[in-house]
């Protein structure tokens, strides 16, 4: 499933609410705020397996039979949903509503607000087009209609992050959600720097179209004295994850997906998403990047050595990491012989659910500053594009259990892609791409590397925005690794996007009838490029 939604809000058990959101007499902020924020990570974390083996990321297993939707991209309506996803924006509507009757509630609407915008951004960049003002209007609207995602809902997206910013700031004796909220302990000071950096990634996704740009660099600054999510504060969720996975799911999301049970049995989805070979093969080669591809993926054995009697234990280098190759079904090696995820990215079953990461921060700030959407210069030190991709990369390195002196060292290296400063034959390889729909500029060349190490550092749990990442640029280059299956269908790299759930043509029918025919290889989301 591309989107396995995880509604705690829906579940009894742990984080659940155990009583109906739609009686707010009953169910306290608190409650409907940790449980929707618990299952905004686990959505973001767990939910767009297909999305990751598309990008190179994952691999099928030779163990199980081979999906066609998967690898032929042979997708309909019924395959893929994010729709689900309105079930937690209902959630936090709920809380938007309590803080307008009561403004001692003010700080759990704001977050209400934020997270909402967050949600419809998802929804927006797969969709272009989705139920928006008449979404969450109950009885009212049993039908809503469809908003348009590039002339509607992402203005009005930019609007509710500076209204929930400004709710924050004039309501500063408002109730404190404290530990009840599971991202930032209730620090609102956090929160809004959330708020500025979805401002930011909103602004510089839709940044392709020129007409766009100086109202963008107007709308940014408005709020830009709140500062941005950066490689020191950045956005997680823990609500006391546990080993244990009694009771429906006390583990961290991403763990209990990919992982393993507290008795150390193999989950479902490590079991059948193993390694790529072309992301091994790029962090071999292209990029001398063994560190992290050792901390990303686990070191296997050779066939010889799985064969030996008793058979010795994994090996630690990163010769050892082997992965399938994605479409050629004919010769997908077993689980024994390819490598599953490392100890980089399954931790522990306690570790906290990325919601933001610092290391997209730092990209996101890095890539603003060199488009000139925020202040800031190239090169010439702290607070520039340079330092903020360094520190993107950095960021990264600390997250998978490395140091920061292993990354500048690592990026320090004159190779294509990882050092800022390249010579003017390696520009040649991180020059621009074509404009959104063929209309803009090519891009700035350095933007390939910022392009580059977003694609490793985004692997596992934000596989989500990078595939977005891949459609608005084009960018790494390098990649993907198309599907070898026979029958694959379309031209190119990935699909450009998805098609609408076939459940809005039986409970919106009239609606959905209205929405064009979508050719997956060939329309695009408002933003994106022609990746095909």
């Amino acid at each position: 499933m591309l989107l396995a939604m995880v509604i705690a809000g829906c579940k009894k058990g742990f984080l659940s609410q155990e009583v109906n959101p739609n009686t707010p007499s009953v169910a306290t902020p608190q409650n409907i705020l940790s449980g929707a924020e618990n299952t905004t990570a686990s959505t973001l974390n767990t939910g767009f397996t297909t999305f990751g083996i598309w990008l190179g990321y994952y691999a099928p297993s030779g163990n199980f039979t081979i999906s066609a939707t998967t690898e032929q991209y042979n997708f309909t309506n019924a395959s893929f949903s994010q729709f689900g996803l309105y079930a937690n924006i209902t959630n936090y509507s709920l809380l938007i509503s309590r803080g307008a009757a009561d403004p001692s509630l003010a700080n759990f609407a704001a977050i209400g607000k934020i997270m909402t915008v967050l949600d419809y951004q998802l929804l927006v960049d797969n969709y272009n087009s989705v139920p928006y003002t008449q979404a969450i209007g109950g009885v009212n609207f049993l039908f809503p209609t469809y908003d348009s995602g590039p002339n509607l809902i992402y203005p009005d997206l930019m609007v509710q992050l500076d209204a929930a910013i400004a709710m924050i700031n004039s309501n500063t004796t408002a109730t404190n959600p404290a530990s009840s909220d599971i991202i930032f302990g209730g620090s609102m000071a956090k929160w809004k720097k959330l708020a500025n950096t979805l401002k930011l990634r909103i602004a510089i996704r839709q940044s392709n179209i020129p007409a766009n740009k100086a109202g963008l660099v107007t709308e940014l600054a408005k709020t830009s004295s709140e500062g941005y999510l950066d490689d020191v504060t950045f956005a997680s969720a823990n609500p006391g994850y546990l080993s244990s996975d009694a009771n429906g799911g006390q583990q961290n999301p991403y763990w209990k997906t990919y992982g393993f049970s507290a008795a150390g049995i193999e989950n479902t989805g490590h079991a059948t998403n193993r390694a790529n070979a072309f992301f091994v093969n790029l962090l071999k080669t292209t990029g001398s990047d063994t560190l992290r591809l050792k901390q990303i993926y686990a070191p296997t054995l050779t066939k010889a050595e799985s064969a030996l009697v008793p058979q010795p234990a994994a090996p630690n280098r990163a010769d050892h990491i082997v992965g399938n190759q994605f479409g050629n079904d004919n010769s997908y090696l077993s689980n024994t012989n390819t490598s599953g995820l490392g100890p980089g990215i399954l931790i522990s079953p306690t570790m906290s659910a990325p919601i933001f990461t610092g290391a997209e921060a730092c990209f996101l700030l890095s890539e603003g500053i060199l488009e000139g959407l925020i202040p800031g210069t190239i090169t010439g030190g702290a607070g520039t594009a340079q330092d903020y991709y360094q520190r993107g990369i950095t960021a990264n390195f600390v997250a998978l259990g490395l140091t920061s002196g292993q990354a500048t060292t690592y990026y320090s290296q004159p190779i294509v892609n990882v050092n800022w400063v390249t010579t003017a034959a390696q520009l040649g390889t991180l020059t621009g791409y074509a404009g959104a729909n063929g209309t803009a500029p090519a891009e700035p060349p350095l933007l390939g590397a910022i392009m580059y190490q977003k694609y490793i550092a985004l692997f596992g749990f934000s596989v989500g925005e990078e595939y977005n990442e891949y459609r608005r640029t084009g960018l790494p280059n390098l990649l993907p690794a198309r599907s070898q299956a026979t029958g694959v269908l379309g031209v190119g790299s990935v699909p450009n996007r998805v098609f609408w759930p076939s459940s809005e043509a039986t409970t919106n029918a009239a609606n959905y009838a209205l929405l064009p025919t979508i050719n997956p290889f060939v329309d695009l989301i408002f933003w994106a490029r022609n990746v095909n």
